[in-house]
């Protein structure tokens, strides 16, 4: 029996390092017992030796496993289920012989893990959305801090995201497990505050100063060891100055956390409402108003486009001129139900220069769609749809976060990372603005026939309800 001892409960080098090793001497999981912090030495249980006992590995001797695997795996350990790494280790060490295992999705092992991933995902969603800061001194001096409480261990998985977003602000993110700081070049951890200091909603800046004075070093290491999280209703809520954040964006108000809200209808309004004074690009400026999503909260399928055009912009509904009356005629051949579907864009105004009374439609560029994401990712979250349809160049890098090609990616099924299904095709658009006849009948029948993989998936989910 061996006792392997990770550094940390997110080891996840340690582990695939180890795991690695075990399997190469063929140890079965059976054999292995897994620990993060690591008994005493008088309380290893009798029968377990440490791992550097194994013998030296043959250079010749190696293995390899699907890539999805190490993905689903790096998310998975940081779930808190106690036997994950165990689990990991038995699905590897199956993985030897049955390549394929993954595809097998009512494996139980498949399965517990495919499930935990997705619960990391969530509730690394769940953060994104729910942490709001509040500001701590002023001008030049200002410090922004938030207080959360995960449910797993996502914080340090989570951090650069709002490195990203959060470019301009110096913040920190205060978590029983573990405390995240941003100061503008770097992201730095420190231990997490205990459920005794835990910030009440006027003391998250009594808090901040006991615990990192503006003029002390915060220290770059992680601890090892990770405190256990507290209950998801403790989440507590941070004021806010109403003051505009200095990359020109705004810092929504506080609202509900996910346990008490009324409904995810309640969620819809209330982004679209926040939309609505949507401050984060230029864009706003020149537009009537903001063109939010529309359609069921239920949906299965989210049909994300480029941005509102004319009449979106005059009506403040998405995709009800020529391009949508096009969208809907497709949609109805390819046997997509129209009103279960959620219609969205990947910017949520109209980007346009004038000349004379028209307004001519301008293509987003880079930092208007990164400022807009926001709005699609709490989109995403609302919603929970099982499929993303991104229509177009600008919704397929609003979805996937980078540049991608159309023509390579069209018309097939593609994972996101979050376990979703994505499918690229053109934009309706696109067909209006072709000139031969003949094209525009053509490309109109592959419009239809990539509307039809998503109307495939729409009958399976009903189906299954």
């Amino acid at each position: 029996m061996y006792l392997i001892t990770l550094d940390s409960e997110t080891d996840f080098d340690g582990w695939r390092k180890i795991a690695r090793a075990l399997a190469l001497h063929h140890v079965a999981p059976a054999d292995v017992t897994w620990s993060m912090q690591g008994p005493a030495k008088d309380e290893v249980p009798p029968g377990l030796c440490e791992a550097p006992s194994l013998p030296p590995i043959e250079t010749d001797n190696t293995f390899s496993v699907p890539a999805n695997f190490i993905e689903l795996a790096r998310v998975a350990v940081l779930h808190r289920n106690s036997e994950r790494f165990a689990l990991l280790y038995r699905l590897l060490w199956r993985l030897r012989s049955d390549h394929d295992l993954l595809e097998t999705r009512t494996d139980p092992d498949v399965a517990i893990a495919t499930a935990m991933a997705g619960s990391v995902h969530r509730d690394v969603q769940r953060m994104r959305d729910v942490v709001r800061f509040r500001e701590i001194g002023r001008e030049h001096k200002a410090h922004y801090a938030a207080w959360f409480v995960p449910e797993h261990h996502i914080v340090e998985f989570a951090a650069p995201f709002f490195a990203r977003r959060y470019a301009d602000m110096p913040w920190s993110i205060l978590t029983p497990d573990i405390c995240a700081h941003w100061d503008g070049h770097a992201i730095s951890f420190t231990p997490g505050i205990s459920q005794t200091e835990m910030p009440a909603p006027n003391r998250l800046e009594e808090t901040w100063r006991r615990h990192f004075q503006p003029d002390r070093p915060i220290a770059p290491e992680a601890p090892k060891r990770r405190r256990r999280n507290l209950s998801e209703a403790s989440i507590l809520e941070p004021l806010l100055s109403d003051a505009e954040r200095w990359t020109g964006g705004r810092i929504n108000p506080p609202r509900e956390p996910a346990m008490t809200r009324k409904s995810a209808t309640d969620d819809l309004k209330t982004l679209r409402e926040d939309a609505a004074h949507c401050r984060a690009c230029h864009l706003y400026k020149d537009a009537t108003q903001t063109v939010f999503g529309e359609g069921p909260k239920s949906a299965n399928i989210m049909l994300v486009g480029e941005q509102p055009g004319d009449k979106e912009d005059l009506a403040g509904h998405p995709f009800v001129g020529p391009a949508g009356q096009m969208l809907d005629r497709a949609l109805e051949e390819a046997g997509v139900d129209r009103k279960k579907v959620y219609v969205t864009n990947a910017v949520k105004h109209f980007k346009f220069v004038p000349r004379g009374k028209v307004r001519l439609h301008q293509k987003p560029n880079t930092p208007e769609i990164r400022a807009c994401r926001q709005w699609y990712e709490r989109e995403l979250a609302a919603i929970q749809p099982d499929l993303v349809v991104a229509m177009g160049a600008t919704a397929a890098q609003s979805v996937f976060g980078k540049i991608t090609s159309i023509g390579k990616n069209r018309g097939r099924l593609i994972d996101l990372p979050d376990g979703r299904k994505a499918l690229v095709t053109v934009h309706p658009s696109y067909l209006l603005r072709l000139p031969d006849p003949e094209s525009k009948v053509l490309e109109y029948q592959r419009f239809v026939e990539d509307l039809k993989i998503a109307a495939g998936l729409q009958k399976k989910s009903a189906r299954a309800a």
